[in-house]
């Protein structure tokens, strides 16, 4: 048995486990490696981050720019941290992406991350591989939270339209099969209203880090969404047990929950799922 484990207190509900980015704390983030990884641990939902190329290919990213901490340009410079917005993924096309390596020198803030030369996949790409893992582990199906992205700064700049963007995500998730099991995620609330006109039926997940909470949280939404994604760092007690009394049926999954006194307390909150950075951690303590 781990180190980390506890027994849960019955009749305590086993949380699901979303690694986040993959498993950021121990493989390069969004990268396919770090999605395999996720599987062979036993998580039940995979979450990512997409944003939009030039071609207007689904690009699996965090940042819609070359992110100076994470890897190098297209010739293989190093990036000036100041200057890496300049580096705009919507005005590159694809190709040109796929030039540009992630996760070949250790993560300072991950000690634990193993570096391995990537490169930011299409959103079709990672379902495959992850698709074809399961299939051949013999493992139940994985879920997918994607994240979209978006600001009202930024449409047209760093990413289109909410709808043109919605759209271009659902066209991926259903080529690949997967929209039943995802559920659509952003701190853009015109991204969720956009994915609700689109197709009623698709889960959304409202993200905030905002600390307003209870009774009016989705006043400017328009609907109570499927899933609500808080910043763990906002949540309590009496904050959780007001909002499942305000919205019996929501489901809560807190953002990102390294540690092991965090993960425990939020599994004591009864929520749906943690989203962890170490999904090797949550899940020892849930054996």
């Amino acid at each position: 048995m781990s180190a980390f484990a506890f027994s849960l207190p019955t009749p305590l509900p086993r949380p699901e486990v979303h690694g986040h980015r993959g498993c950021r704390g121990l493989y390069p983030e969004n990268t396919i490696p770090a999605f395999l990884h996720a599987l062979q641990l036993g998580v039940d939902v995979l979450e990512l981050d997409v944003v939009i190329s030039l071609d207007q290919q689904v690009v699996v990213s965090h940042e819609p720019w070359l992110a100076a901490h994470l890897g190098t340009g297209p010739a293989g410079e190093l990036i000036d941290p100041q200057q890496e917005q300049k580096f705009n993924l919507y005005q590159l096309p694809y190709p040109l992406i796929r030039r540009c390596l992630v996760g070949q020198e250790p993560h300072p803030e991950f000690p634990r991350q193993q570096p391995v030369p990537s490169y930011r996949p299409l959103l079709r790409e990672v379902l495959q591989a992850t698709e074809a893992a399961c299939r051949q582990a013999g493992r139940a199906a994985v879920g997918y939270s994607v994240e979209l992205k978006s600001t009202p700064a930024g449409d047209a700049i760093y990413h289109p339209q909410p709808t043109r963007f919605v759209e271009l995500v659902l066209a991926e998730l259903d080529a690949a099969g997967v929209l039943a099991r995802t559920t659509l995620l952003s701190f853009d609330q015109r991204i969720l209203q956009a994915t609700r006109r689109l197709l009623p039926t698709q889960p959304l997940c409202l993200l905030s880090e905002e600390p307003t909470l209870g009774a009016s949280l989705f006043g400017q939404l328009g609907f109570v969404p499927e899933t609500f994604g808080p910043d763990f760092q906002l949540l309590s007690t009496r904050l959780v047990q007001q909002l499942a009394a305000h919205y019996p049926t929501l489901r809560i999954v807190p953002w990102t929950v390294n540690t092991v006194p965090d993960i425990q307390q939020a599994i004591t909150w009864r929520v749906a799922g943690i989203t962890t950075d170490y999904p090797d951690v949550l899940l020892s303590l849930l054996v």
